[in-house]
């Protein structure tokens, strides 16, 4: 029988720390917040805040466009998307319908914890592929092939791997697509990183290269727009997709018509290219940024991200990431950022460059380093 879905070490570092009011955070996730008054000249006023009534897999011109940023205009249709409450509901949705008592449940660690999280709830047979951090946390193709054994139900990825910022391009992904063709297992593979590259071109969207391949994605990441609860799924399978829209009926039923209106908004193609360009030159900054204050930091070792907004920072050796991100919090440093142990990596912290000047960046990284060298 399933299980109580058990909370994280992420969530539950997340819900411990998040009365505190840190002067400073190293570590956001996300692109610079636009504003709702950035939206507001292509917002009808007479809009209803009804469902939109034409469909109940998200506003048509909406999917469209989603269609459109993923590269799938002609391989995939509008039916083949299913908008959701983000990323997160997505994956939730895959997860949820199709796995039964013992199946096996390939992921890769470190990466995204929900699909381990509800594989165990699912009394799912999780097995988890890891990352090393002396092969530059490549995704290794070779573990990846020996995991995914004949009868596995799924394998789950995510590309930009979050939370390392590590790659898959196009080749690496075509192989993770004939491993799982092998199997007769699914693959997802979530982008919410997608379109933050540093090096190199996006990789194409597994949806279109495989029959079982499954696309999430979300406008949250890259534009910034988490608080839209906007994402999607993307497959070529009707009946995944209609099992899908099932589950969601029975959880949050329709989407939030101001989400679907907006994240519609900053999707049409000339805006998303302007977004992005300003992320991107933003993100790039930020990254040089730190880079520059990991090589200058004794003790502090990273792999900086081909991808995305965050990455994993080594700590000196004998000091526990918790013990320090908890320090860091506290007066008089009062600066936020996430253990590795939210990623079963006690001994790293998470860096990153998002959510532009209200984080305070730099008065982040100066009160890291005084605090590391008072703890070391």
């Amino acid at each position: 029988m399933p299980m109580k879905v058990q909370i994280h070490k992420l969530f539950d570092y997340l819900l411990e720390t998040t009365a505190q009011t840190p002067e400073a955070i190293v570590g956001f996730s996300l692109s610079t917040s636009p504003q709702l008054g950035d939206f507001l000249g292509d917002l009808d006023p007479n809009l209803s805040l009804d469902w939109n009534q034409r469909s109940f897999r998200g506003l048509p011109a909406l999917r469209d466009h989603i269609l459109t940023q993923a590269g799938l205009t002609g391989i995939c249709s509008a039916d083949d998307v299913l908008v959701t409450a983000g990323a997160a509901e997505a994956n939730y949705l895959v997860l949820r319908q199709l796995l039964q008592p013992g199946d096996r449940l390939v992921t890769d660690t470190p990466g995204w914890p929900q699909a381990a999280v509800l594989g165990r709830a699912q009394q799912a047979d999780v097995v988890a592929v890891p990352r090393d951090e002396a092969d530059d946390w490549r995704l290794p193709l070779d573990r990846l092939r020996d995991a995914v054994t004949p009868g596995t139900k799924l394998v789950f990825l995510t590309n930009p791997n979050n939370p390392t910022g590590r790659m898959m391009d196009a080749s690496a992904l075509v192989e993770a697509v004939d491993i799982a063709r092998a199997a007769g297992a699914w693959l997802l593979v979530d982008e919410v990183y997608a379109g933050l590259e540093w090096e190199g071109p996006r990789a194409p969207s597994v949806a279109g290269l495989y029959e079982r391949g499954i696309t999430t994605g979300s406008v949250s990441k890259a534009l910034g727009l988490q608080g839209l609860r906007t994402g999607w799924l993307i497959c070529r399978d009707p009946s995944l997709v209609m099992d899908a829209l099932i589950l969601r009926e029975n959880s949050s039923e329709i989407m939030n018509i101001m989400g679907e209106v907006i994240a519609e908004i900053a999707l049409r193609p000339t805006r998303l290219a302007s977004a992005l360009a300003t992320a991107r030159a933003e993100g790039q900054a930020g990254l040089a940024r730190m880079d520059a204050f990991v090589r200058a930091t004794p003790g502090l070792t990273w792999i900086r991200p081909q991808a995305g907004l965050i990455g994993l920072a080594h700590l000196p050796d004998g000091l526990d990431g918790e013990v320090f991100a908890r320090a860091l919090l506290a007066p008089p440093y009062r600066t936020f950022l996430l253990p590795g142990a939210a990623y079963d990596l006690p001994h790293h912290i998470r860096l990153g460059v998002g959510g532009g000047a209200d984080t305070q960046l730099q008065l982040g990284l100066d009160r890291l380093a005084a605090c590391l060298k008072d703890m070391t």
